[in-house]
């Protein structure tokens, strides 16, 4: 019997891709306790699984993930204000670790996202290496709507993917931002029709899947951490990491495959 955790968070794996869905669909999504929970659970152990090659994360039915449960919010009204106060920071708190794992994951994180992307939504698709979105998609910040400011590490990446200026406008308008445009700002990496979703999710899951998962792992550290970085430190942190990968079978493997002209098989078996 599943735990009402695994119920709005789904698993698959297969074939080296760990599909995660999030799985409210007649709320849209929208964030729960057992989602967080779920979440807290499912995402470590991908982390360390070895036959986890790519994540790919999306949501059940026409939406990707609208924000937090507002309903719940507005039944949380008859507390007093100091309990609201130690109510949400907890709430927030819960979040960090799923946001945290996703980021330090070694491996590609794939965000496959159509219909609503709001609030925590952006937050977690912004949390993610890469992001697909349909051509029907839309998204927004969304917090300053009802009075609250972004959480989630929304603030983290936001201002690193479009400035620190086009930040401020997207959070404190809280305007829709249509694919176009978000495509354009660097939110996705790629705008496909409707339809063509899931099948342009997988085709680009399996070539990461068939990619070097570790050499990954290296760069995405290597590019997260760079902006936290002054350059010296940073030009150590990628001697080190070029170094670790010379040592490992990938790169005996893509260097071997370069000489004899052929496509290189970073996959074990």
């Amino acid at each position: 019997m599943n735990t009402p955790a695994q119920d709005h968070l789904l698993c698959a794996i297969e074939d080296g891709v760990a599909r995660v869905t999030l799985n409210r669909p007649e709320r849209m999504n929208a964030l729960s306790p057992e989602m967080v929970e779920g979440m807290n659970e499912v995402f470590p152990r991908l982390e360390q699984d070895p036959a986890v090659r790519v994540v790919v994360i999306t949501g059940a039915g026409d939406h990707f993930l609208a924000g937090g449960d507002v309903k719940g919010f507005h039944e949380r009204l008859s507390l007093t204000s100091a309990e609201r106060r130690i109510l949400f920071e907890g709430i927030v708190h819960r979040l960090h670790p799923a946001v945290i794992c996703l980021r330090r994951m070694p491996k590609p994180v794939l965000a496959s996202v159509r219909g609503a992307c709001v609030g925590f939504g952006m937050s977690l698709m912004m949390a993610c290496d890469l992001a697909v979105a349909a051509e029907g998609s839309f998204f927004m910040m969304g917090y300053c709507n009802i009075g609250a400011s972004p959480d989630g590490g929304g603030t983290y990446a936001l201002p690193r993917i479009v400035g620190v200026r086009k930040a401020m406008e997207l959070a404190l308008l809280g305007d829709r931002i249509e694919p176009s445009e978000a495509l354009r700002l660097g939110l996705v990496n790629r705008l496909v029709p409707d339809a063509e979703l899931v099948d342009a999710t997988a085709k680009l899951a399996r070539k990461l899947v068939r990619g070097p998962t570790a050499a990954y792992g290296r760069t995405k550290q290597l590019l997260n951490e760079s902006l936290d970085r002054p350059l010296a430190a940073q030009l150590a942190a990628e001697a080190v990491g070029i170094a670790e990968c010379a040592a490992g079978p990938e790169f005996a493997e893509g260097v071997t495959a370069f000489v004899e002209k052929r496509r290189a098989s970073f996959r074990p078996g």
